[in-house]
């Protein structure tokens, strides 16, 4: 009997993380969801990933941690037989200048928003090169993109996730795996997204030659294309899925 394939997505509790697991599950992937904190979203998307007919595993715990990396790479190995698909999406956004972040912050933005990556990368990349087939997706932004003078520490790590994307394309084509960045524009926020937050994610419509933000399906619908039948040539590359935006 043929092993169904699997995916791994951090940050999966809401938003896009949420849309990039229903999405996979619909694509016939079985999906592990992950969050931090908030277990009851987490068991809400993994009841509707077992809606599709697809099988779910709910795996908590905060990716900045390595060792809790691995643990969760362990988990949802174990859940399913193995990760075919590892999608990088979690990720903190805290605000403060280059000087004024205290240290330990910078080092947390590192750990969550690239760190992790590395981590859960070198956790799955063996099976997947034993199974000669994988997909590594990453994600950017435009913090990465324009430099954003007042996200620093974000600005360096997404940045640096690029780097990797890189790498990890190179060195594991061989093995029929891919890595892939994804760099949103601004997404229309859900509604457990911090008011102000939201606010200010909505206010950047008018940078949007279409005048509209993006929607976390169609940053899904852009996983599923790299992770899907006709994505095995799409290696390497930063995908920015920003509708033209005005940086």
């Amino acid at each position: 009997m043929t092993r169904q394939r699997s995916a791994l997505v951090t940050g999966s509790g809401r938003n896009i993380g949420r849309a990039i697991a229903l999405r996979l599950a619909r694509d016939g992937f079985d999906v592990a969801v992950n969050g931090s904190r908030d277990r009851k979203t987490c068991d809400a998307v993994a009841e509707a990933v077992r809606a599709t007919g697809r099988k779910a595993a709910v795996v908590m715990g905060d990716v900045g941690d390595k060792a809790v990396c691995q643990r969760i790479a362990s988990e949802a190995s174990a859940a399913f037989g193995g990760i075919d698909v590892l999608v990088n999406n979690a990720a903190i956004r805290p605000a403060g200048g280059f000087l004024a972040m205290a240290e330990a912050d910078f080092e947390r933005v590192m750990n969550v928003d690239l760190n992790a990556a590395i981590w859960l990368s070198r956790a799955l990349l063996p099976g997947m090169i034993e199974r000669k087939w994988g997909r590594v997706v990453n994600f950017s932004g435009m913090n990465s993109i324009a430099g954003y003078a007042d996200r620093p520490a974000v600005s360096v790590a997404k940045h640096a996730a690029w780097g990797l994307t890189k790498v990890l394309a190179k060195e594991f084509a061989p093995h029929g795996i891919t890595a892939n960045i994804i760099s949103p524009g601004p997404i229309e926020p859900d509604g457990d997204s911090d008011p102000a937050m939201a606010a200010h994610i909505r206010g950047q419509a008018s940078k949007i030659p279409a005048g509209r933000l993006g929607t976390p399906d169609e940053i899904a619908a852009v996983v599923s294309l790299l992770c899907g039948a006709g994505g095995g040539f799409l290696n390497g590359q930063m995908l920015q899925v920003n509708g033209a935006t005005q940086t």
